[in-house]
């Protein structure tokens, strides 16, 4: 065979073994990106962090510790595990200098590995090793990537790089927006790790501003005594309370400064769900309700219909681009009563949605003629891209494949431009 047709036929087919598994990490992402948020909210450690840990140290889900023991972040066995263990080459040697097996910890599924990960990093035994990460900025996820190596993660000298690279690539900070930031408790009870006043742990920042979750029953002047805010202040920088007396469900974000006019984070849109009012996303993004309201050229009371995006920050959207308006009837938003349980709210899943990827890969193709035996025409529908998009993000939004976007558009790979017009259906 000639020379240059094998390696032709090499590189194409590395090409192909390289696209593959770009896209099938896509389908990881997708498949953890929920508990990695709610894990942040949980917890406080960056949902970039996690999902890039669990695509670096499983290899995107292919790793043998991975399929056979649901282990994504190579957490070892060590004293203190109990349960059953996976054994592996990797690190650990005897008195003699010889590699032996290292003992893994095996979990009942995947997300039981997400969850064991977050336990792990805020263990009180280990606060001394890791404690001092829950003290950097949660939007910060190269302070993250770099003081995991520090704290001893990973042996390799480029662990740090790796993660941040991944990060990158894949945009994982997409997915730290707007979650509270919980300092390191005591899993076992009886004050935090550090000891000293449990109130100091439960003060947090979401867009720059100060905010505390309430307790079950609290009502505003409880909250203002924990956290030494005046009353009057509260109730003047959270939109909506009336006076120290209204009573607050469990969780409920009360900030104790004023919020900002514009969201300070990445994310420059926010795309409303079912349910959702102004008033909420103001609590999500730690943003003035009047500003998204002016922002966004909707009168006060008026709301957002599910699917339009809501701008965030930067100047007002044209008169073209405002929102559609809602029109259902909201009752008055106030913070005690906004959407039920918050952590449902930010994380609940429509169980009728079709999966992105799966193992029927048939690609539909729009008729550009119209429908046979009819009239009705298929007109095409464009998407223009913006900071942040990715294939997988907006085949999501426009209930399609990333496939048949690819095929729309004439791509052979899946790199985008901001201003880049793809067609969509």
């Amino acid at each position: 065979m000639n020379n240059k047709l094998l390696l032709l036929i090499t590189f194409l087919g590395m090409g192909f073994i390289a696209q593959a598994q770009f896209e099938s990490r896509y389908e990881y992402i997708d498949r953890f990106k929920d508990i990695a948020m709610r894990e942040m909210e949980r917890t406080g450690i960056p949902a970039s962090i996690k999902l890039g840990q669990g695509i670096l140290e499983s290899a995107g889900g292919t790793s043998t510790l991975a399929r056979k023991a649901n282990n994504h972040f190579g957490i070892k066995c060590h004293n203190d595990w109990n349960g059953k263990g996976y054994y592996l080459e990797d690190d650990d040697y005897d008195e003699n200098g010889n590699l032996i097996k290292s003992c893994f910890r095996v979990y009942k599924n995947a997300d039981a590995s997400y969850v064991a990960h977050s336990e792990f990093l805020r263990d009180p035994k280990k606060r001394f090793r890791y404690g001092f990460l829950f003290n950097l900025d949660p939007f910060d996820y190269k302070a993250w990537a770099r003081g995991l190596k520090r704290a001893g993660y990973a042996t390799s000298p480029t662990y740090a790089e790796k993660l941040i690279r991944i990060i990158e690539t894949y945009q994982l900070y997409r997915y730290d927006v707007a979650h509270t930031v919980v300092q390191v408790p005591d899993l076992e009870g009886g004050g935090t790790a550090a000891g000293g006043n449990i109130n100091n742990f439960n003060i947090s920042k979401i867009n720059g501003v100060k905010v505390i979750l309430a307790r079950a029953g609290e009502q505003v002047s409880d909250v203002a005594v924990r956290s030494d805010t005046k009353t009057k202040c509260i109730i003047k920088f959270n939109d909506r309370l009336d006076d120290g007396s209204d009573r607050l469900q469990e969780n409920t974000r009360v900030y104790l400064q004023r919020k900002r006019r514009n969201y300070r984070g990445r994310q420059k849109w926010h795309y409303v769900r079912k349910g959702e009012t102004l008033f909420g996303i103001s609590q999500l993004y730690g943003i003035s309700l009047k500003h998204l309201y002016r922002r966004n050229r909707i009168k006060e009371g008026q709301q957002p219909a599910t699917g339009e995006r809501v701008k965030l920050k930067g100047w007002k959207v044209s008169v073209d681009n405002r929102p559609l308006l809602s029109k259902e009837v909201f009752t008055p938003d106030r913070p005690n009563t906004e959407g039920g349980n918050e952590e449902d709210f930010l994380f609940e899943e429509d169980p009728n949605e079709e999966e992105d990827f799966g193992n029927d890969f048939e690609i539909e193709i729009p008729n550009e003629g119209g429908s046979q035996g009819g009239n009705q025409t298929s007109t095409p529908m464009y998407h223009i891209v913006e900071r942040g998009d990715t294939l997988y993000s907006i085949a999501r939004r426009y209930n399609t494949r990333v496939e048949t976007i690819m095929l729309l558009n004439n791509m052979n790979n899946t790199l985008l431009n901001v201003g880049q017009r793809l067609r969509v259906k």
